[in-house]
């Protein structure tokens, strides 16, 4: 993927009352989603941010797609943003430091 595009993508839940529950209604569907992007290579790393009590509030996704095509894909697909649990989101073009093991 010499051509690929890479993205930092942080973003963070919303605060209202009912935040926690749309993560959770949709959190398995987007791990699911995480775990196939890791599959093909496109998941370089993520998880959850926390605030100072531990309680997840938002997430970080380090991931490369081939094509602004293939990211446009899964950004509308998400089910962190299709469920409404993602409210601050933030992308930005980055390059990936992959030192030689």
């Amino acid at each position: 993927m010499s051509t690929a595009l890479e993205y930092l993508v942080t973003a963070f839940d919303g605060t209202d009352e009912g935040a926690l529950d749309r993560r959770l209604a949709v959190r398995d569907a987007h791990l699911a989603g995480a775990q196939r992007l890791a599959e093909r290579g496109e998941l370089l790393s993520g998880g959850a941010i926390l605030d100072d009590e531990g309680r997840m509030i938002g997430s970080s996704m380090h991931v490369v797609f081939a094509d602004q095509a293939a990211f446009d894909a899964w950004y509308a697909a998400e089910p962190y943003i299709t469920g409404d649990v993602w409210r601050d989101i933030t992308v930005r073009p980055m390059r990936i430091f992959r030192p030689a093991l």
